[in-house]
């Protein structure tokens, strides 16, 4: 997050809403669709509802974050039928933790984060983390995950920030130099005229855009605004967001015309390296230019956590469930991977290990009381939709060795599907449903999700780096092939910090895809070797503090459990995405079948919306079977989200 990075300016804001709030609704900043408090539901003693039909039995497709929490909050409700099938033999999903243990000192070390990493919380700024109205916020309190400021680029959690554009000339000719930023206060400018120039453009438009929304967001004005705003931006890339001429002032008669940065074809083609949002925003460009509106300005881009895991101060894993063991055991006795409670991938293990207080059991126990209960490394290949309404799963048992696979099936009440949407369109059949219950443009809008490629190469980092070179920044933003460089520290305990050589997206993590891993880890050590050697006030290697022999790289889009690292959506295209989230309220009742998680949501590569869809689907699937909500919740004061 580099142009803006610490510009928590959402999050900043004290305006408070002129009009009278509504029931149930969100406080800003929080996503602007739909604009509800979902932790005050799952705050209530017993979650969501309590269950009329417990007997109702439910297939859950997907162990990720979204399969897990829907999971969860169905026990908590009393449904006790839930089937959880994962294609793999982990849980957790795009929550990738790797950890190495090669220091043989008895404890992790180096948690490198494959997947997701930066978590948005939704906390304002005169708050902790987890006090932020947000799922995540919840759910790490309760599980009582550790977290950190995230060393993101240009923040005060990091010592400084590298620059390196225009193979280090971005002033002009001359001798290369990398521009180093130091922020300490985070209030301090990038370091040349030109970055300011460009820094100031997009926090003109980010603090007009976010005052007018935050005066509003949560009264009943604020669909009508909202309409305004997609109606007025849908159209437009990113990159055509950029270059539209500013609006000298907001107007109350165009509600939704904020205008745009007003940047010319030379700062353009400088933010497209720099961005506004994790690093370099090349890769979103022509993305339909609601989604950088929506991540930057509703939250998602403020006061970033990276979770350490349910640690100790000294970053050892608390007592829990399970720890230690290398691999437990589904259902049918088939091995898949065990919790170590580090990184992100904790919150995952936690939905699914740690006890849930009312019931005195975990999600895990329950299932693995019965023989269909946690079906792992189980690919579902078909969906049928039968006569007397209940829905026949058939899944491939044993999907990792093809000669010992079983072809089995089993019918259910209700199906939620958590998959990737390509993974949807490969792998399954789905037969049997009628054009009301799944229409042909439901299909077509997740056939054709346009999924995002990330590649990202990790390896440990010998502490005497950051501790022996202060002067030296641990972050690096380039328009180099490897793009965006993070060295950082978990842990003082933990044998090595860890550097993130490239993190790259969509064409950047494409144009890699040919090398193999051994080439590729050459490839970046080496580019990065030449980028310090090549500044004047660099002038020497990183590569003798790299442990090259424990390098881990994860390519999203040739990951066969994913196809892809984060669905995104182009101009023009935003209406078909948000269709797919107003399916379960919808269509559900009448087809069984409910769509949660990422595929389905518009803030694609963050786990808030997987937590939400989660959520929306254990709420419609509860009006559905006649369950009594709490807490006074009824679906009248569940707002519906807005098309044409």
């Amino acid at each position: 997050m580099t142009i803006g990075s610490s510009h928590n300016h959402p999050a900043d804001l004290t305006i408070q809403p002129a009009a009278e709030v509504q029931p149930w609704a969100a406080r800003f900043p929080n996503p602007p669709d739909l604009c509800f408090d979902y932790r005050r539901l799952l705050e209530q003693s017993g979650g969501v509802a309590h269950a009329t039909r417990p007997e109702h039995r439910i297939c859950i497709v997907g162990a990720g974050v979204t399969g897990l929490t829907a999971a969860r909050e169905l026990l908590r409700c009393g449904f006790t039928r839930i089937t959880l099938i994962e294609q793999s033999q982990r849980v957790g999903g795009r929550h990738l933790t790797l950890v190495n243990n090669q220091s043989g000192l008895g404890q992790p070390s180096t948690p490198f984060e494959m997947g997701a990493m930066r978590m948005p919380l939704f906390n304002r700024s005169d708050e902790p983390p987890k006090a932020g109205r947000s799922l995540m916020a919840y759910y790490a309190q309760l599980f009582d995950l550790a977290m950190t400021n995230f060393p993101n680029p240009g923040t005060p959690w990091v010592n400084a920030t590298g620059i390196y554009l225009r193979e280090g000339q971005l002033e002009g000719e001359g001798d290369s130099t990398l521009l180093i930023w130091k922020n300490p206060q985070g209030d301090s400018p990038p370091p040349t005229a030109t970055l300011q120039s460009i820094q100031g453009k997009w926090q003109r438009f980010a603090e007009r855009f976010a005052e007018r929304v935050a005066a509003v967001y949560g009264t009943a004005e604020w669909e009508a605004m909202w309409a305004d705003i997609v109606e007025h931006y849908h159209q437009l890339s990113f990159r055509d967001l950029v270059r539209l001429p500013s609006l000298p002032q907001w107007s109350p008669d165009s509600p939704g015309d904020f205008g745009g940065l007003g940047m010319d074809h030379e700062e353009s083609a400088i933010f497209y390296a720099i961005g506004i949002g994790d690093g370099s925003w090349g890769a979103f460009y022509d993305v339909c230019c609601l989604y950088p509106l929506r991540t930057a300005l509703f939250g998602f881009s403020s006061h970033l956590q990276l979770v350490q895991g349910r640690v100790d101060p000294d970053g050892r894993p608390l007592p829990a469930p399970y720890l230690g063991l290398e691999t437990v055991q589904d259902s049918q006795g088939l091995e898949f991977q065990g919790p170590a409670y580090l990184g992100l991938a904790a919150l995952d293990e936690c939905l699914l290990f740690m006890p849930i207080e009312a019931q005195g059991i975990s999600l895990y126990d329950h299932l693995v009381e019965r023989k269909d209960g946690l079906l792992t490394d189980s690919s579902v290949c078909a969906l049928h939709k039968l006569d007397d309404g209940q829905i026949k799963v058939v899944y491939r048992c044993k999907h990792s060795v093809p000669d010992q696979q079983q072809l089995l099936s089993e019918v259910f009440d209700s199906v939620i599907l958590t998959t990737p949407s390509w993974l949807i369109e490969t792998n399954m059949r789905l037969e049997g449903f009628t054009k009301a219950m799944l229409p042909q443009p439901i299909m077509d809008a997740w056939k054709h999700a346009h999924w995002e490629t990330s590649c990202k190469v990790y390896a440990p980092l010998q502490k005497r780096f950051l501790d022996e070179h202060p002067h030296l920044p641990q972050i690096l933003v380039t328009d180099s092939f490897v793009h965006d460089v993070y060295a950082y520290r978990y842990n003082d305990r933990y044998a090595d910090d860890c550097i993130l050589l490239s993190y790259t997206w969509e064409d950047d993590a494409t144009k890699l895809a040919a090398f193999t891993d051994e080439e590729l880890v050459d490839k970046c050590v080496e580019e990065l070797d030449r980028i310090l050697l090549r500044c004047t006030n660099i002038a020497q290697p990183i590569s003798p503090y790299i442990d090259r022999s424990n390098i881990r790289i994860q390519r999203w889009m040739t990951d066969r459990n994913s196809l892809g690292c984060a669905k995104l959506y182009r101009a023009g295209t935003y209406y078909d995405a948000v269709s797919l989230m107003k399916y379960n309220r919808d269509l559900a009742a009448s087809s069984g079948l409910y769509l949660a998680g990422e595929s389905f949501s518009v803030d694609a590569g963050w786990t808030e919306p997987c937590l939400r869809t989660a959520v929306d689907t254990v709420i419609n699937l509860c009006e559905r079977t006649a369950a009594q909500f709490k807490g006074g919740f009824s679906l009248e004061h569940y707002p519906h989200y807005q098309v044409r």
